[in-house]
Parts: C-alpha cells; sequence; structure tokens
C-alpha cells in the first residue's frame, strides 16, 4: 500500500513538473505576451515576469515594446520645381497596444516600412528642392503626422521621422556651385565698394585737417618713414611732398632772356653784267 502511494506521488509529481515546463514562459521587461486560447484572442495582456500558459491550448506571442530605428530605402522622386532628387530617411517607432500590433495588421514592421515610404514620396512631390535643403524640420513633421495616422490604428506610434540626406545629380550640384560662387563674388564686390567709400571719407576728413595744420603732414610723413624703415629693407622709399616741390618753384629765380640776335648787313648786288654775242 506505501508502495502504490509512494508510486502515485512520484507519478503526479512528474506530471505536475511536466505539466509546468510545458506551460511556464518568460515574458522580458521590454516584451508583452499576447495570448490566443483556441484562436480568440484573450482579453488581458501578460506583463514582464514568470506566467503560465495551458499547453496545447494557449499559444502566447511576445510583442517588443522597444522603441524601433528603421531605416527607410531611398526613394526616386521629382519636386514641385521639376528636380530629380533621391533621398532616403529613419524612422523611429514603438508598439503601445501589443494586441493591436498582432491582431490588426499582418506584419507591423512591413506595413511601417512600406507606408513610410509612400509618405516620403508623397512629401517629395510636394515640395520644393529648398525645402529639401533648408526646411526639413517642417518636412520632417509633415512626414510623421501622414505615418502616424494609419499607424495609430496598429497599434504602432510613430516617435520621430528624419531625413537624413538628399542627392541631386552632379549638373544640378555644378549650377548650384556657381550660383553660390557668384552670390559670394557679389557680396565681396559690395564690401569691397562700401570699404573704399568709408575709407574715402575718412581719409577727405584727414585731408581737411592736415590742410588747416600743416605740421600734420610733416608728422604723417615721418611716421612713413618710420614704419618703412622698420621692415629693415635695403631699399629707402622717401615721399616727397609736392608743397616742398611748390614751394621751390617759386623761390628759384626766372631764367635770363635770350640777348637779341645781332643784324646782319644786307647783302650788295651789283649791275647786272650782260654777254652778248657775236656771231
Amino acid at each position: 500500500m506505501v508502495e502504490a502511494l509512494v508510486t502515485a506521488g512520484a507519478t503526479a509529481v512528474s506530471v505536475g513538473a511536466v505539466y509546468v515546463m510545458a506551460a511556464a514562459r518568460v515574458v522580458k521587461q521590454y516584451e508583452r505576451g499576447v495570448v490566443f486560447r483556441l484562436g480568440r484572442l484573450k482579453s488581458s495582456v501578460r506583463g514582464p515576469g514568470f506566467t503560465l500558459v495551458v499547453p496545447f491550448v494557449d499559444r502566447l506571442r511576445k510583442v517588443n515594446m522597444q522603441i524601433v530605428t528603421m531605416p527607410v530605402p531611398a526613394q526616386d522622386g521629382i519636386t514641385r520645381d521639376n528636380v530629380t532628387v533621391r533621398v532616403d530617411a529613419v524612422i523611429y517607432f514603438k508598439v503601445v497596444d501589443a494586441a493591436e500590433a498582432i491582431v490588426q495588421v499582418e506584419d507591423y514592421r512591413f506595413a511601417v516600412s512600406q507606408m513610410a515610404q509612400t509618405s516620403l514620396r508623397s512629401i517629395i512631390g510636394k515640395s520644393d528642392l529648398d525645402d529639401l535643403l533648408s526646411n526639413r524640420e517642417k518636412l520632417n513633421q509633415g512626414l510623421e503626422l501622414m505615418i502616424d495616422s494609419p499607424a495609430m490604428g496598429w497599434g504602432v506610434q510613430i516617435d520621430r521621422v528624419e531625413i537624413k540626406d538628399v542627392s541631386l545629380p552632379e549638373t544640378m550640384k555644378r549650377s548650384m556651385a556657381r550660383q553660390a560662387e557668384a552670390d559670394r563674388e557679389r557680396r565681396a564686390r559690395v564690401i569691397n565698394a562700401d570699404a573704399e567709400l568709408q575709407a574715402s571719407k575718412k581719409l577727405a576728413e584727414a585731408a581737411k585737417e592736415m590742410s588747416e595744420q600743416p605740421a600734420a603732414l610733416q608728422l604723417r610723413l615721418l611716421q612713413t618713414v618710420v614704419a618703412v624703415a622698420a621692415e629693415k629693407n635695403s631699399t629707402l622709399v622717401l615721399p616727397f611732398p609736392v608743397e616742398l616741390l611748390r614751394f621751390l618753384e617759386r623761390a628759384a629765380p626766372p631764367p635770363a632772356a635770350p640777348p637779341p640776335a645781332a643784324a646782319q648787313p644786307p647783302l650788295e648786288t651789283g649791275p647786272a653784267e650782260s654777254e652778248t654775242r657775236q656771231d
């Protein structure tokens, strides 16, 4: 009798251990478990930790609740101003309702990827090239709204969408480079002309002050000589003031007048002699 009881107890323990091993499931912290009992969805979603299901009756599917980073393949398109571009992006999303992500869509990752590619093509066609290059924040928000609207019905929330790169044809790159170079040259010329205008005004003011104080011109001359001599050059350039030349010209005596030419006696001519021929 005792042996029978021991055998029955061992059998029950073995059956219980096998049952627990078959029914035991572990859900990680970043996962949620969705249970289907005979094909019907159970209303309760299993949280992280140890859980049990009915073997051969229940089926547990684990759903990752972490933020997923998915690259969007590069899409070719024509912008609103008829420029061919190639744009790629990256999308960040996460599952907020594990049951809806399993029931409403067959593969939510593939669905989000296809929706992102379609929305990216639509954004390219509605935007200008300048917006794609300089106003990406606004385009990212519009792209996020376009993807998030259908994704909410799948239990998926779009966290962020970023346009990574915009590839342009080589001809367009060269045209933009020439445009940027011409614009920079224009600005350089404007800045140079403005500098010349300001310098001319300051020089005119300086000339006016120096004209009132002649000694200032001499001091400026000495400063110029000192600045040139500081370079230790073998050639010394010494500016010569024009006022000094004018002073020397006024101080020089006038040149002497040339002597009058001597009177020459008139030429004397004798009577004309006539020769006669005699036959």
